[in-house]
């Protein structure tokens, strides 16, 4: 059995990646928090838990999302106040008979430089946090066993899709293709049933890339490319995230358009670049995506984490704030007359979790993306397992709703059930062409479905 630490959820925290230095949160946030930490001791009492088990439980999800409503002075998320004491009200909260399927997951092979990032990383997260979340201690060494735990055995995942970020100076990212499709195959072996997919990060200005294409294809079988046009990864506890010099964009005559040339000849037809997230640097823009899916429309172009800047605040979209966050998205759809459902998705890896407890925000992401991207184009994503388990995060979307009044300002439409399918997993379905009925009835009776239910029946996970 995992040691839960007795915080309060990560989402209600300061929490980040190396990928950003999460802002400082507000009194707003920080009243939320303890609040919650306050009534914490006497609710995990009332139901007989530990306080770690309270808060790993759907208990522990409602009493936050509960705090975070009371501070908004709006019912963002519908969760009676019952569910933070009884699991019948979370479960009824919080269930739904939708597959989820996970488009955005990574996890860490075992090389000396990625401890180095993580002893890094946990230098920093001593002051930023967290220090809760199922046993990891700060930012820690995400392996094998952790992705399983987090993104399988405690969440309702389906299919995941394992992906990488770049390598820096060293040139070994965090998993080679080889790693990346021996994961996947070695899951298949116990399991046979597909619950992962693997893409194949590329960075098309390194040497000899353009020649490893083809090979990558056959050897390693992705359902995808992934690109980061902010370039290589920089050095540990360096100046900045990437490394000047190697960006570029999908757009670019030199780089961009004969990368995407040569994908579609060898018949890889999916991109899924790293637009935002990126410290504000311009080649993280996500304009170059409006304009190659005018140019190559037999291809699907995903920009994952939506575009949004975690320093800046998401607000409706106007003329002023239109080369910002998301609006980026949105202006690069406008200004390429696309429409929504077309050959552009967008990914909510990291997004979603980050806007959980500035819900007014996320309001505005998901009314925009869904007016301008589209319903059928928004696609589930965690960038498990940086966060721990993703079921709170697939359990605070369950229950979000956009409020009437800016529905009413601005035009967005309310999250319906149909609406919240289509993004949990049915999206992802069309844009990697999965069998989702074959994929739901294996995920109910593979060994990875019955491990988790012998864990959940134990009381091993919440």
């Amino acid at each position: 059995m995992v040691d839960r630490k007795p915080e309060v959820p990560l989402f209600l925290r300061r929490a980040g990646t190396d990928e950003f230095i999460p802002p400082p949160l507000d009194e707003g946030q920080r009243r939320a928090a303890r609040s919650v930490g306050e009534r914490g001791p006497l609710d995990a009492a009332r139901v007989g838990r530990s306080l770690g088990d309270y808060w790993s439980s759907r208990l522990g999800t409602a009493a936050g999302l509960l705090a975070i409503n009371a501070e908004a002075g709006c019912d963002y998320y519908e969760v009676p106040s019952l569910a933070a004491t009884d699991q019948a009200a979370a479960d009824a909260a919080f269930g739904g008979g939708e597959i989820v399927v996970d488009v955005h997951t990574h996890y860490m092979a075992d090389r000396e430089w990625l401890h180095t990032v993580s002893d890094w990383q946990k230098e920093v997260y001593k002051v930023i946090g967290p220090e809760w979340w199922d046993g990891f201690e700060g930012m820690g060494f995400y392996s094998l066993e952790d992705y399983l735990r987090c993104v399988f055995l405690e969440s309702e995942t389906a299919v995941a899709v394992l992906t990488s970020p770049p390598a820096d100076e060293t040139g070994v990212p965090f998993l080679t293709g080889e790693e990346l499709f021996g994961t996947r195959r070695l899951i298949d072996r116990f399991a046979g049933t597909g619950r992962v997919l693997n893409q194949i990060s590329v960075q098309p200005t390194e040497p000899g890339v353009f020649d490893m294409l083809e090979r990558w294809r056959d050897d390693y079988d992705p359902v995808a490319w992934k690109v980061y046009t902010m370039g290589r990864m920089a050095k540990v506890g360096g100046d900045g995230y990437w490394e000047p010099g190697t960006q570029w964009m999908l757009d670019d005559e030199a780089t961009g358009l004969p990368f995407l040339e040569q994908s579609q000849a060898l018949g890889v037809r999916r991109v899924c670049a790293h637009k935002g997230m990126s410290g504000l640097v311009d080649s993280g823009s996500p304009r170059d995506i409006g304009a190659v899916a005018r140019m190559f429309p037999d291809m699907a172009f995903a920009a994952y984490h939506s575009a949004i800047e975690v320093e800046l605040v998401e607000g409706p979209y106007t003329e002023a704030t239109a080369a910002e966050g998301s609006n980026r998205l949105v202006t690069a759809m406008l200004e390429n007359g696309l429409p929504p459902g077309s050959n552009v998705f967008a990914d909510l890896g990291t997004t979603w979790f980050a806007l959980i407890k500035r819900p007014q925000e996320a309001a505005h992401l998901l009314g925009k993306l869904l007016l301008h991207v589209g319903e059928d184009n928004i696609m589930w994503g965690t960038d498990g397992t940086w966060y721990g388990p993703t079921q709170p995060a697939i359990d605070a979307f369950r229950s979000f709703q956009i409020p009437d009044d800016l529905c009413a300002r601005y035009g967005y439409p309310k999250l319906t059930p149909e609406i919240r399918s289509k993004i949990l997993g049915r999206n992802a379905g069309r844009f990697y062409e999965l069998d989702l009925d074959a994929t739901w009835r294996a995920a109910q009776s593979d060994d990875l479905a019955w491990t988790r239910a012998a864990l959940l029946a134990s009381g091993a996970i919440p």
